[in-house]
């Protein structure tokens, strides 16, 4: 099993690695912008009525894309570690860009479905600029750089805010096959960043990579550790591009925004999260990623918690009143029931009547109703000259509740989700290096893989969730059960080895420390054999 190796403060950082750091950085963001493309473009092209999909379709081709640079991560990031970045970028750059074009003359469903799959290559840049930015870092610094690196997330971010306004643009008019020329763009920014990265950058292959063979490179894939990391990425990177594209459509339906402000949102959620990736990385080198991951978990858990809550007006029985002897109705008012009876006499009851609409059109539209609000009142249940019995009904109880979740609200939730799953990403990825110091390429490939197959499938899911239960906030209820998962398994490994290794450590931090390192042990050495 690799361990982590030594660090040495004093081990230099060579020559040209911060300018390969910037490409790197620079070329992710472009490919990871062109990779999101789809999220606002099939919204686009279904809002405006080219083409009739259904949830299931759209959500089939917003995620196919996430499929292909899923898939190839794994066997991009071992060419990587075996003939370096440089060549490996610069032809996943230019060859993406020939399918990106392509798109512009697709007119059929699956037209641009194949062309999705091939401009998802784009997606594999993360594996060959994670593998590429490590090797030129000593350990001290590679939380940091790999952080950085990962801001270019944010490639999401600018999609978002600046496809819309080009469509927008393009389609002035009525001109609606305007939108060809869009992909047309992609692809010219993609060649020309490829041709650029190969011009400027300099070729480093890890030590001893080279020579060894394939069996060599796919053992670290044995360990459960690696695909329990893979896991923890399914969650903060797989959600974080399912959202990225899969919130577009859910503003435009469940708050019927235009798609520009549609985008423009999604920004505020995506654009944090790549930027403050890089932070992420900083905190992970400081505290440990262990307890940064325990941080990202739990707030992750408590925002899907509170995005569950749907749009929703609610009426349901209330308290009722109940006759307290039998008799005949001789009265029935909003406000009052009289029940005579013969031997008993006459008995009034009281009912509590409706206040009022409970919220006005205006403040439906406009007020920021940050709490569900409610009222209950109480209708007769009889009519003049019914015979009741005792214990029968006379008066019904209704209550009605309004739970605006209003968009802004929304907007806050989203943008802390995001950020935590920026922290999270840099988080995960400050393992590797640590415990595969010679194996980066295929063991960030492999947990790529699995964190792109979670930008795929989430989609999907989240069209077949939303086709059968017609509530947009069934995704959170997926995202909140992953995330649980994810933190439950965290924190049994953890206390399993703590237990097996120092006893004693697991006694202070089951009185409540739950800081390893106020236990005596290190927040991010706890050694993992799982």
């Amino acid at each position: 099993m690799s361990e982590p190796r030594p660090d040495k403060v004093s081990e230099p950082v060579p020559p040209g690695a911060w300018r390969a750091m910037w490409l790197n950085t620079i070329a992710f963001t472009v490919c990871f912008a062109a990779w999101m493309m789809y999220g606002i473009l099939i919204t686009f092209l279904v809002k405006s009525g080219a083409y009739a999909w259904d949830a299931k379709q759209m959500g089939w081709l917003i995620g196919i894309p996430v499929l292909t640079g899923a898939l190839f991560r794994l066997p991009v990031g071992i060419a990587t570690d075996k003939w370096g970045g440089k060549p490996v970028y610069g032809l996943v750059l230019i060859l993406s860009a020939i399918p990106m074009y392509l798109v512009s003359a697709c007119d059929s469903y699956w037209a641009f479905f194949l062309a999705g799959l091939g401009f998802g290559f784009t997606g594999t840049s993360f594996a060959v600029g994670i593998a590429f930015t490590s090797v030129w870092f000593p350990r001290r610094l590679q939380g940091t750089v790999l952080g950085i690196f990962g801001a270019g997330n944010a490639g999401a971010a600018l999609t978002a805010l600046a496809a819309p306004k080009i469509l927008e643009a393009l389609t002035a008019g009525g001109n609606l096959e305007g939108w060809r020329t869009l992909p047309k763009l992609y692809a010219g920014l993609l060649l020309l960043m490829g041709l650029v990265f190969l011009l400027l950058t300099k070729n480093r292959i890890p030590e001893g990579s080279a020579a060894k063979s394939m069996r060599q490179r796919l053992a670290p894939l044995k360990h459960a550790r690696v695909w329990r990391f893979g896991l923890y990425y399914f969650f903060v990177f797989g959600g974080f591009v399912a959202l990225a594209q899969w919130l577009v459509p859910y503003y435009v339906n469940v708050y019927a925004l235009p798609l520009a402000t549609a985008g423009f949102l999604t920004a505020v959620y995506s654009f944090p999260s790549g930027v403050i990736r890089a932070m992420g990385g900083w905190m992970s080198d400081k505290w440990g990623a262990r307890v940064v991951m325990y941080g990202v978990f739990t707030v992750c858990l408590g925002c899907c918690a509170l995005l569950i809550v749907p749009q929703m007006d609610i009426r349901s029985p209330g308290s009722g009143v109940m006759a307290k002897f039998p008799g005949e109705v001789t009265e029935v008012s909003p406000t009052s029931v009289v029940v005579v009876n013969p031997k008993l006499g006459a008995q009034t009851y009281t009912l509590k009547p409706r206040a009022g609409e409970l919220v006005t059109e205006q403040e439906r539209k406009k007020s920021l109703l940050v709490l569900p609000r409610g009222q209950s009142w109480q209708e007769p249940a009889v009519a003049l000259g019914d015979q009741v019995k005792s214990k029968e009904l006379v008066a019904r109880g209704v209550t009605e509740v309004f739970f605006q979740a209003n968009v802004w609200i929304f907007t806050i939730l989203c943008f802390l989700l995001g950020a935590a799953m920026g922290i999270g990403k840099a988080g995960v990825y400050k393992h590797i290096p640590d415990y595969f110091p010679h194996d980066v390429g295929v063991v960030g490939g492999i947990v790529g893989v699995l964190g792109g197959l979670g930008g795929f499938v989430m989609p999907v899911v989240f069209g077949y969730l939303l086709a059968g239960t017609g509530l947009w906030t069934t995704c959170w209820v997926f995202l909140f059960v992953l995330v649980g998962i994810c933190l439950v398994w965290m924190h049994f490994v953890v206390r399993r080895v703590i237990r097996e290794r120092s006893p004693e450590a697991l006694e202070i931090i089951e009185r409540g420390h739950v800081n390893y390192s106020s236990a005596g042990l290190p927040a991010d050495e706890v050694p993992f054999d799982d």
